[in-house]
């Protein structure tokens, strides 16, 4: 378990280095969030990650952490992440000069997934577009993109100022908290007007969260559980952040217990799972090409991306699963007669299945659900086979 821990430390820390971060000791040197005090007095163990000092682990183990959230569920600080608003009549037309969903079908208060690609195809970063009907885009993005995200867009804003098109870009200053698990609407319900059985998943709402007012509660997250994430003014996050963790059912959780959640839910980490090294179509992310926009093909990258739609790729992202020791990243995936077809990107034994899960890009021809595979761990060989994603099924609120 010790094991298991460091690796998914150095996975989470090197994830966040290779945009633009170093992990050193407890973070001291990091920037923090509004809840760094109130993580510290519960025991949080604190590491560099993107350049901010967050919770890897508390006292309870990860694993221990990790099952909390799939039975009742945790709270996670995400203030990390970057949260912009854009603002103006051209928004739209900008953000899709950008990222390659069909963000005018959106509804209002309606998000998706998307990717910031570059001309090459590749993903820059992936993020969230919330259409608001407060009249801007909501946005949250990788905290250790944060640079390069604000460059790119800034760029793109100086070309459409110099057009003469109304857009502007606020990033926004406050906390981001992420309750996630079965019991989420049962405890965010007691502090709601709103309904909570009418905002779906991927749906977003601006109220008042036990008292606290000008909060923005989105039904989403990055663990495949029922959660939300909470926009609140950081002057208040403290407050919030107590009051959720009153309840039984609430547990703080930490870096460790969200990557392997993430995992057993088929997610990517940006830096290890993607990168602008990796096309969509290689990611296995084609859903987040919008219809629009792949005939129009008007998006960064078009002319690479959608012909391997129908074309040919040298990889693709696929699950895998094995028995023995754990596979990590840059674990080498060789077929049956011993020939190098891939490499794992993330990997780690699944609290819930107890059995290894792993996701990796191999040869096209070796994509299909139930492939026998061979892993080469610290010079040894174990058995392994390609597995759909996700490995746990999600759980998403959605009316029915």
């Amino acid at each position: 378990m010790l094991r298991g821990l460091r690796a998914i430390t150095a996975r989470v820390r090197g994830a966040g280095g290779q945009r633009g971060s170093h992990s050193g000791g407890q973070g001291e040197g990091a920037r923090r969030t509004a809840l760094y005090d109130l993580h510290r007095e519960h025991g949080g163990k604190m590491v560099e990650f993107a350049g901010w000092s967050l919770p890897v682990q508390y006292k309870d183990s990860h694993i221990a952490s990790h099952l909390h959230t799939r039975q009742h569920c945790s709270l996670f600080d995400v203030s990390h992440m970057m949260q912009t608003r854009i603002h103006g009549k051209d928004r739209i037309t900008f953000i899709e000069s950008l990222v390659v969903g069909d963000i005018a079908e959106l509804k209002q208060n309606q998000g998706s997934l998307s990717l910031f690609t570059n001309d090459h195809g590749g993903i820059i970063d992936d993020l969230i577009v919330t259409n608001t009907s407060d009249n801007y885009l909501y946005v949250v993005s990788n905290a250790g993109c944060a640079e390069k995200d604000s460059a790119h867009m800034q760029d793109k804003l100086k070309e459409f100022r110099a057009d003469g098109r109304d857009v502007a870009l606020e990033v926004m200053d406050c906390a981001l908290l992420a309750l996630q698990g079965p019991s989420t609407a049962n405890v965010l319900q007691a502090g709601l007007s709103d309904d909570l059985t009418k905002l779906t998943f991927m749906t977003s709402v601006t109220t008042s969260v036990f008292g606290i007012s000008g909060c923005r509660v989105t039904r989403c997250g990055y663990t495949g559980e029922d959660g939300v994430e909470i926009a609140v003014p950081g002057a208040r996050a403290v407050e919030l952040a107590e009051r959720l963790l009153q309840s039984d059912e609430v547990k703080l959780a930490g870096l460790a217990a969200r990557d392997s959640l993430r995992l057993e839910a088929g997610l990517c980490l940006y830096g290890n799972d993607i990168d602008e090294s990796t096309s969509p179509v290689e990611a296995s992310l084609v859903w987040t090409l919008g219809k629009r926009r792949r005939t129009a093909m008007d998006f960064p990258g078009a002319s690479v991306i959608v012909p391997q739609i129908k074309g040919k790729v040298t990889r693709k992202r696929v699950g895998i699963t094995s028995a023995g020791p754990p596979v990590r990243q840059h674990t080498p995936i060789l077929n049956l007669e011993g020939r190098v077809i891939g490499e794992v990107t993330s990997g780690c034994p699944s609290p819930c299945l107890r059995m290894n899960v792993a996701m990796g890009y191999v040869e096209p021809e070796y994509v299909k659900a139930g492939t026998a595979l061979r892993l080469e761990v610290r010079k040894k060989m174990v058995d392994g086979a390609t597995c759909k994603m996700p490995f746990v099924p999600s759980r998403y609120y959605n009316l029915k």
